[in-house]
C-alpha cells in the first residue's frame, strides 16, 4: 500500500493547468502544421494565425485562447494508494484556483441560473477512475465552451447501426459551422447509457489527436467520419477550407440491447491537454 498525500495532487493540478492554458498539445500543433501545407487563402491565413498565437503564448506566459475553460480533472487512481490530507475534490479545487489566479486566466465558472461567478473558476469537473496499481494519472483538459456548446447527444436505435453513428457525427459537426472555431478536434462516445455515453466522448478528447481507436472497427468509423466531415469544407475558422477536423477520437462501451446511445463532443482547434503520473 503507498500513501500518497493529496496535497501533491494538488500541486500536480496547478501544473498541468498553468501549462495546459499557455499551451496545445504536441499533437494539436503538429496536426495544426500538416493542415496548413494543404490550404491556400484565408484558410491557410487562419491556420498560420492560430500556430503564430500558440508561440506568442507560450513565450509570454499569456492564455493561448481568452476562453481558458471549464477545468475537466480525469484522475485514473491505483487501488493500492492510500489517500491522505485534506478531500479529494478539495485538493484538486485548490490547484485549479491558484493556476487560475497565478496564470490570470479568466474565470468563467458561474451558477447556471443567477449567472453569479464563483470567482475563481471552481469546482473543477472531477471524474475519478479506479485502476489496478500503486500510481495516480492526472489528466487536465481545459474546455472552452464556444466548442462544448455545439456538442450533441442523440440515443439511436440499434437498427440505425454504423450508418446512424456516422450521420450523426457528421451533422453535428455540419450544423456547428464555423461556430466551434475550426479545425476542430471530434470526441465520440458510443454504447454506455445517456450520461456514461457523454463521458467517453469527453474521455475520446485526451487521445492524441490522429491515433486510431485499438478496434478495427472502430478505428474505421473514425476514419470515415473524419474524410465525410472534412469534405465538407468549412474549413479553418469557417473560411472554405480542406481541414474542417485535425481528427476524430470514438470510445465505446457495452449498451443496452435496446439502444444505442452516441454522444458528440466537439474541441476547437486549441486542443490543451495535460498529464502527469504521480
Amino acid at each position: 500500500m503507498r500513501t500518497l498525500d493529496t496535497n501533491e495532487i494538488s500541486a500536480a493540478v496547478y501544473r498541468l493547468a498553468r501549462k495546459a492554458g499557455t499551451t496545445l498539445s504536441d499533437s494539436c500543433r503538429a496536426a495544426l502544421a500538416r493542415a496548413l501545407d494543404g490550404e491556400t487563402g484565408a484558410a491557410k491565413f487562419a491556420l498560420e494565425t492560430a500556430l503564430e498565437n500558440e508561440i506568442v503564448a507560450k513565450r509570454e506566459g499569456m492564455p493561448v485562447c481568452q476562453d481558458t475553460g471549464m477545468a475537466v480533472v480525469l484522475l485514473t487512481l491505483g487501488q493500492d494508494i492510500f489517500l491522505t490530507g485534506a478531500p479529494l475534490r478539495d485538493a484538486v479545487n485548490d490547484g485549479v484556483r491558484r493556476a487560475y489566479r497565478d496564470g490570470c486566466f479568466r474565470k468563467s465558472i458561474c451558477d447556471p441560473l443567477t449567472r453569479e461567478n464563483t470567482g475563481d473558476n471552481t469546482p473543477a469537473h472531477l471524474h475519478v477512475e479506479i485502476a489496478a496499481g500503486d500510481k495516480a494519472e492526472i489528466v487536465f483538459l481545459p474546455k472552452g465552451f464556444g466548442s462544448e456548446n455545439m456538442s450533441r447527444l442523440c440515443m439511436l436505435t440499434p437498427a440505425e447501426g454504423r450508418d446512424g453513428i456516422l450521420n450523426f457525427i457528421v451533422n453535428t459537426v455540419k450544423e456547428a459551422g464555423s461556430r466551434p472555431c475550426p479545425p476542430v478536434y471530434v470526441g465520440v462516445g458510443i454504447g454506455g447509457s445517456f450520461d456514461s455515453c457523454a463521458f467517453l466522448a469527453k474521455k475520446a478528447l485526451i487521445r492524441e489527436v490522429g491515433t486510431d481507436h485499438p478496434r478495427q472497427d472502430v478505428a474505421a468509423i473514425e476514419h470515415e467520419a473524419l474524410a465525410r466531415i472534412n469534405a465538407l469544407g468549412i474549413g479553418a475558422q469557417g473560411f472554405h477550407g480542406k481541414t474542417t477536423a485535425i481528427g476524430v477520437s470514438c470510445e465505446v462501451a457495452p449498451t443496452h440491447i435496446a439502444g444505442l446511445p452516441v454522444a458528440v463532443n466537439i474541441q476547437c482547434h486549441c486542443v490543451r491537454c495535460e498529464k502527469e503520473t504521480l
